[in-house]
């Protein structure tokens, strides 16, 4: 016997979400410019409409693409097929909708004076339990402290401070061919699946500088890019500058990176001990000007160290190729980085990033990360659309604000009011009676709330 499908208010609610979203911002077009689109059969958009939806069930991937396929008539080997295509360009059909996004929605609620930031990051993809799986590697676990089986996803987000946006990623593997466990199919070099697993097997500063220009050319507007210390080097300042952005990042304490200050090359800890601090409760204990050379090419850069709020007695010290930044606007600026950890937590904890799709093949990983940076960008779309100031639903609260609410003193003094009027009409009981009943009552109540009652009694 076949079950019966439910009319469930919230289902149409969530495809009316989705349905809104894709035709805001020409999904289907975005989809057939990246060359995700079919020559017959069911439309792509269909195809990745089903996958989108699958987590929003609260199933397994298995059973939520089972239960969304039967509204197209889709087989389970037409999505599969799907996530296995070589030739769609998921890297730029991530960057283009974030630009959309960007330009359409978040920018024209902010002032012009707003910095946009761009952050590179990387989490780890943990695929422990997996042995086939194409250009599987051993990887470190900076979190954990240990080696596990999977990929680096290193990701660049644009943020304007409150609303942060995947921009694109890459799964890195290994470029040490020793920690890689499977290698990579054998495919025709001019195609983007070769491409696309070449840049996996790429060192991840030279895929960052990839990653940076494929943001660029989709039309991302940011002034500032934002990592931290394990991208932080005098290369990776001179190629990112040259790019077109100015870096604020956490500088490595090192003796083997070196800066040139007052005419010699100095490391951040050498230029600490020669400089004078600063004294009081300043945001920053130092701020020095340098200058980063790396292959006779030069820039000029500023070194501000800050007290480690964790350990009073060390110092964590910032870097900037935007010589025009005060350093409390530089500290400020730099804050912004977390939200890129708000990101992985959250498409870990409930996008299921890296669980819901267990594909073996490279592409299908790809495309998986793609539908989940499409899912949070259309959540935070929502959540900026229902939070912010400059919405029709702040604007409402902001009205029904001038409502008074009844104060919790003049709720329970109705109540018990209510209450007494209930013992004398109905029960036919003197006020006698009645008086002792709520006596008996305040009294086997917690001692904090009985005496609150028996003020206003």
């Amino acid at each position: 016997m076949k079950s019966i499908a439910q009319n469930n208010h919230q289902d149409k609610v969530l495809a009316a979400s989705i349905y809104s979203f894709f035709k805001e911002y020409h999904v289907s077009a975005l989809l057939k410019s990246v060359n995700a689109y079919k020559s017959k059969g069911i439309p792509a958009l269909a195809v990745f409409t089903v996958l989108f939806g699958a987590i929003f069930t609260q199933r397994s991937f298995y059973m939520g693409i089972l239960m969304n396929r039967a509204a197209y008539n889709l087989s389970k080997d037409t999505l599969y097929r799907f996530l296995n295509a070589a030739q769609i360009n998921w890297l730029r059909f991530t960057s283009l909708l974030s630009a959309r996004i960007a330009t359409r929605t978040i920018e024209p609620l902010t002032d012009e004076q707003r910095v946009n930031v761009l952050i590179v990051d990387d989490s780890m993809f943990s695929r422990g339990r997996s042995k086939k799986v194409e250009l599987l590697a051993k990887v470190f676990d900076h979190a954990k402290g240990v080696y596990d089986r999977g990929f680096r996803l290193l990701t660049i987000c644009w943020s304007d401070g409150n609303t942060v946006l995947p921009v694109n990623s890459c799964l890195l593997s290994t470029a040490n061919a020793k920690n890689r466990i499977n290698e990579a199919i054998k495919m025709d070099r001019r195609t983007l699946g070769f491409k696309r697993r070449a840049l996996a097997q790429t060192k991840a500063p030279e895929v960052m500088l990839h990653l940076l220009m494929a943001a660029k050319n989709a039309g991302i507007h940011a002034r500032h890019v934002l990592f931290d210390t394990w991208f932080c080097s005098p290369a990776s300042l001179l190629a990112v500058k040259k790019i077109g952005y100015d870096v604020i990042a956490m500088a490595k304490k090192t003796s083997k990176v070196k800066y040139l200050y007052d005419g010699e090359n100095l490391s951040v800890p050498e230029i600490y001990k020669r400089s004078r601090k600063r004294r009081g409760c300043s945001k920053y204990l130092l701020s020095v000007e340098v200058i980063v050379a790396k292959d006779g090419n030069s820039i000029p850069a500023r070194l501000v160290y800050v007290r480690n709020r964790n350990k009073k007695t060390e110092y964590l010290v910032l870097v900037t190729t935007d010589m025009k930044l005060n350093e409390k606007e530089m500290i400020r600026l730099y804050g912004k980085r977390w939200g890129i950890e708000v990101f992985f937590k959250f498409c870990k904890s409930y996008l299921k990033l890296s669980k819901e799709c267990q594909g073996l093949s490279y592409d299908a990983m790809s495309a998986h990360v793609a539908i989940v940076f499409t899912r949070y960008m259309m959540l935070s779309v929502e959540n900026r659309l229902c939070a912010d100031e400059h919405s029709l639903g702040e604007l409402f609260y902001f009205c029904t604000d001038e409502m008074a609410d009844i104060t919790w003193q003049e709720s329970f003094q109705k109540l018990m009011q209510i209450l007494e009027e209930v013992l004398t009409k109905n029960l036919d009981l003197s006020e006698k009676e009645v008086q002792n009943i709520l006596d008996a009552f305040l009294t086997n109540l917690p001692q904090i709330l009985s005496m609150r009652l028996r003020q206003i009694a």
